[in-house]
């Protein structure tokens, strides 16, 4: 089955013989739940209840073009089966309803209407002190689980290299960054043709594809962290895997930084996490500046409020980050 809005009749047949509509439940509203960059992600709701629906295809949904594998929305199944039985994390994200693996599709709970935090970097949307708290607290407590069996996630890891560690430093990759910021193209060349920086982030990027010890969300930033009626949610598992937990807290640290973020706040976050458990300090500032640099020069482009100056000044700085760890 293939998810497609509007609804049609093989669709609605499909929902009533997987047992997620009652012979006589009403459908309300059918239609698309958000952005949806890797998956097809669609809300039903009937008279009763909300659901959402999420379908992986054999490519990004947000560029049809790059092939991405079809189990990764299993990853997420098996990421919230595991965070649902800790009694912190299991409020931040939706219950699997159904698991269909024929249509590589699963059902959840609607967590409700609501916004991620994209909109900070254009400070649209405020990230609150308590939020970036509760965050840090939610990660420690995610690398902490004691994990055993979670699937590699090989196939995915290797996406998410290719953009992360490849991609953004390859001098003539395809994509004109003037189209997002006249200057850009120039700007980057600096970066892209420095062979000491681009040996740091390839050996920095063959030890994220080695298996850690940690559970880690994957994909910790502003578009992954929703809020609605009930407060904060974390959402979108699909790049879940088995690392350094420096990854997931890098990422979460360039984000802040991108959007500007009081130094003094980052700081705070550091000590939060470095209260409970060991930071690698010199690996933290590598995979934060690894992933301030793809976000600045890479495919996946962020809506940052940023001149040209600003990106260059940040660019530098995810440099030394890097380099001078």
């Amino acid at each position: 089955m293939i998810l497609q809005i509007p609804l049609n009749p093989l669709q609605e047949k499909y929902l009533r013989k997987s047992g997620l509509l009652q012979p006589d439940e009403k459908i309300l509203e059918y239609g698309k739940a958000g952005d949806g960059n890797m998956n097809v992600v669609v809300r039903l709701k009937t008279e009763n209840r909300s659901i959402i629906l999420k379908q992986s295809r054999p490519y990004v949904n947000k560029y049809p073009t790059i092939p991405a594998p079809l189990g990764r929305i299993f990853i997420e199944d098996d990421y919230y089966q595991i965070i649902n039985s800790h009694d912190f994390l299991s409020g931040f994200s939706p219950k699997i309803i159904l698991r269909d693996n024929k249509s590589h599709l699963v059902a959840m709970d609607d967590l409700g209407i609501g916004a991620d935090f994209i909109g900070i970097y254009s400070k649209k949307i405020d990230l609150s002190l308590n939020e970036i708290h509760t965050l840090v607290d939610y990660l420690f407590s995610l690398h902490q689980l004691e994990i055993h069996n979670f699937p590699d996630n090989t196939e995915m890891k290797k996406l998410n290299h290719e953009h992360i560690f490849f991609y953004p430093f390859m001098e003539f990759n395809g994509f004109d960054l003037d189209s997002i910021q006249p200057g850009l193209q120039a700007m980057s060349m600096k970066f892209k043709t420095d062979l000491k920086l681009k040996n740091a982030v390839k050996a920095l990027g063959k030890r994220y594809l080695e298996k850690g010890k940690h559970l880690l969300h994957g994909d910790f930033y502003p578009g992954s962290w929703i809020r609605v009626d009930s407060g904060l949610k974390i959402i979108d598992p699909e790049f879940a895997f088995m690392g350094d937990g420096e990854f997931d807290l890098g990422v979460f640290i360039a984000h802040l930084k991108m959007a500007k973020t009081n130094p003094e706040i980052i700081n705070t976050i550091k000590n939060q996490y470095a209260s409970k458990s060991i930071i690698d300090q010199k690996l933290l500032n590598k995979y934060t500046g690894t992933e301030m640099l793809r976000r600045l020069i890479g495919l996946a482009q962020l809506p940052l409020s940023l001149t040209l100056e600003e990106k260059s000044e940040m660019a530098e700085e995810a440099r030394n980050l890097i380099l001078k760890p």
